[in-house]
């Protein structure tokens, strides 16, 4: 059983095209996920958002494509295409899309 899923191994893609943005949702694709580290891609629509929360491990953020807003620790951070972000385990934090916005989510908890 391979560790990382739901992507074909063994073949150059464009991480970007694994995802689908859909006006007024938000659509995830688990890629991995144990108990060291969980890696997923997100989709979402403009004006799209994921309430405040926190996570018990360190959170790193890539923005693919688009724009999104991540407020950490009540401080909102414009992250762009091509931009990353780490958020520090147990920081509150949400996620706003300001334009539709393609992004990859990799949690790596305590061990």
């Amino acid at each position: 059983m391979p560790y990382i899923k739901n992507i074909e191994h063994q073949r150059v893609l464009k991480l970007t095209n694994e995802i689908s943005v859909y006006p007024g949702q938000i659509v995830s694709k688990t890629l991995a996920q144990n108990a060291s580290v969980s890696i997923t891609l997100f989709g979402f629509s403009k004006g799209e958002e994921i309430g405040t929360h926190d996570s018990t491990g360190d959170a790193f953020v890539h923005v693919l494509e688009g724009v999104g807003e991540f407020t950490v620790g009540g401080i909102k951070h414009t992250v762009c295409a091509g931009e990353v972000l780490v958020m520090p385990a147990k920081v509150p934090h949400s996620v706003y899309a300001k334009e539709n916005m393609k992004w990859i989510l990799t949690v790596v908890f305590p061990g």
